[in-house]
């Protein structure tokens, strides 16, 4: 059976942008250029890190990310290389315009899964958040690749826009031929952390109410269905995949994070300087990894307080959960 990336204790993740740009400027994009570089990377750069990660992690995922990474023109030759490298599974994740005929120059035997991205069921609910023209560009290459014989699978970021529509995403993407559906939870990063996306985050009900059914809907048509759960009762235990999990969000500029809500700020425990991995000094994300409070998650309590709701005592009601460890519905 083939694989694709695994939030879980044993597995190994390299989350590789391999550049920042994109041809879209969707509302809710995470990436951040000035924190994270704007050069594309070089080749042999790709290459050389690529090298490092597979040493340090043996049988890790690789998920090459942007920006847009099809706008990368030597995305097919960093894919040979890492599947050379003996990458456990290797994922692009794409807005669907796959850009430099990529579905040309790699083989369904050399990638386990395209990623696409779709944040709504209609037209007028996902071009709304992406961008005039981008609903029938990705379900067109949702069918390209699939028609090739690539598996496919497919990311739903849920906001106060298109969450009364994920209910009608199982159906839709069965017709599609998708394979697996990750349900992302929008968080305050990069262009959403400039506050035009605060008010369009899910309440707890909403999201309690909406996400479970829906990915056990999906998985009863037969997709693989992944999401975060977000949020604990009180006495669910809590873990940090910082301190449990082996995940690395790289960056152009040699930026290494573990935690992805991290990514807006100076805070990444590693970097990536001539061709080594090096820690960085003390304050950092690692040294925040091991704070226990009974909010659950420290980064959400830092980052993204609005998350967290207390009763008239001042104690919270519930706790955040880990962003990277996530409920995974597989079908009977």
């Amino acid at each position: 059976m083939k694989e694709t990336v695994s939030f879980s204790r044993e597995a190994a993740n390299l989350f590789f942008h391999i550049l920042t740009g994109c041809n879209l400027s969707c509302r809710h994009c995470y990436i951040n250029p000035h924190q994270h570089g704007t050069q594309p990377l070089p080749l042999e750069t790709i290459e050389s890190w690529l090298e490092i990660f597979a040493r340090r992690s043996q049988a890790a995922n690789v998920i090459f990310l942007g920006g847009e990474p099809t706008l990368h023109p030597h995305l097919s030759q960093a894919v040979h290389k890492a599947r050379n490298l003996g990458y456990r599974s290797i994922t692009i994740d794409t807005n669907g315009f796959l850009f430099h005929d990529i579905l040309d120059k790699i083989s369904p035997e050399e990638i386990d899964y395209f990623s696409f991205s779709l944040d709504g069921a209609t037209v007028a609910v996902n071009d709304r958040i992406r961008g005039d023209g981008c609903f029938r560009k990705c379900t067109e290459g949702i069918q390209n690749a699939v028609s090739r014989g690539f598996h496919a699978s497919l990311i739903y970021t849920v906001n106060q826009d298109n969450i009364h529509e994920l209910p009608l995403m199982p159906p839709f993407l069965k017709e599609l031929g998708i394979e697996r559906f990750f349900v992302q939870v929008l968080g305050l990063r990069g262009q959403s952390a400039g506050g035009i996306n605060e008010d369009h985050r899910v309440s707890r009900t909403e999201w309690l109410e909406t996400v479970p059914s829906t990915a056990e809907a999906a998985a009863d048509l037969g997709i693989v269905t992944v999401y975060p759960k977000v949020f604990l009762e009180l006495d669910e235990p809590f873990e940090c995949a910082g301190q449990v999990a082996d995940n690395y969000f790289v960056f152009p500029n040699g930026r290494v994070y573990r935690c992805p809500l991290c990514e807006d700020h100076p805070v990444h425990s590693l970097r990536v300087e001539e061709n080594q991995l090096l820690p960085t000094g003390p304050i950092n994300e690692t040294d925040l990894f091991a704070l226990t409070i009974p909010e659950g998650c420290v980064m959400n309590r830092l980052i993204q307080p609005e998350n967290l709701a207390y009763n008239d005592r001042g104690d919270p009601e519930y706790r955040i959960a880990c962003c990277l460890l996530k409920e995974e519905l597989r079908p009977i």
